[in-house]
């Protein structure tokens, strides 16, 4: 029986997809659905993944961005729970255990959870940093899997970016990603906001459950939007104050997030910080 739908955009980065999946297929101790949504797949992604028996997918002539990807791929699921992939990340032995014991444990359908990330240089505070390789012909899978789980980390408040899992309810409630982020930078801080105003507080980085994330292989390459603006414009505040003083991300896990109260010093920060966003637009 499948337990959770992994969704992974994909534009033309064959190698790392396919590591990718393979890592699902090793280290997962249930069965899950994988979707992928081919952007373009001019690489042969496109071939590939149609000829692979255990994934669905769904397929854009153009690459159409994060956003309107996963929101296409949503279509596709058969599970109660969505989980939001990476294609240049590789899934930990144990992964979805973790995330299954915590999802059991919660006894509730409003809760956002993360597994924790390795990255060879650390994005944020919710981050271990170790390197096991940037490209993958220099990944060092064995070590990996020798180590991942001795790089001490406690559960984590503030789950925002992927891999991350939810409700499929929750999801559709919210609204999947907004599309007016697309192709997709800011995108994640924006559906954990939505989520906090439906009244999520539950967002939760489980440690047991461990990915190692090469780095951003596609950002890079595409044409960005101006998502730290779009953000202030959408939301009267900067993403940082939601993830710091909101979600309290990367901090040790103390149980459901507090309701936050808006400091007359944040208040008036954030007014210039909208200003000087309105200004730049």
């Amino acid at each position: 029986m499948q337990q959770f739908s992994i969704l992974i955009p994909s534009w033309n980065n064959l190698p790392f997809l396919q590591q990718c999946v393979e890592s699902i297929r090793k280290n997962s101790t249930h069965q899950h659905q994988i979707i992928v949504h081919v952007n373009e797949g001019k690489d042969g992604t496109y071939e590939w993944v149609k000829s692979q028996s255990d994934i669905d997918y769904t397929y854009s002539k153009e690459n159409i961005g994060v956003c309107y990807a996963l929101n296409t791929a949503r279509t596709l699921i058969k599970t109660p729970y969505l989980l939001y992939l990476n294609d240049d990340m590789y899934l930990c032995p144990g992964w979805d255990a973790a995330l299954l014991e915590e999802i059991k444990s919660i006894g509730h359908d409003q809760f956002f959870l993360s597994a924790t990330v390795i990255e060879p240089f650390a994005s944020s505070n919710s981050v271990i940093e170790k390197n096991y390789g940037q490209e993958i012909a220099q990944f060092q899978e064995e070590k990996l899997l020798q180590e991942f789980n001795q790089w001490e980390k406690k559960d984590w408040s503030g789950a925002t970016w992927p891999p991350n899992i939810l409700p499929v309810a929750l999801w559709d409630y919210v609204g999947g990603y907004s599309i007016e982020f697309s192709p997709g930078m800011y995108s994640d801080p924006d559906f954990s906001m939505k989520l906090w105003l439906a009244g999520v507080r539950y967002f939760k980085g489980v440690s047991k459950s461990r990915a190692y994330h090469f780095g951003s292989k596609s950002v890079g390459r595409v044409k960005r939007n101006k998502g730290y603006h779009q953000f202030i414009y959408k939301w009267g505040f900067t993403s940082s104050l939601l993830t710091k003083h909101m979600l309290h991300r990367g901090e040790d896990w103390n149980g459901p997030l507090p309701e936050f109260v808006m400091t007359t010093k944040l208040k008036w920060k954030n007014k210039f910080k909208q200003l000087l966003s309105l200004l730049s637009r």
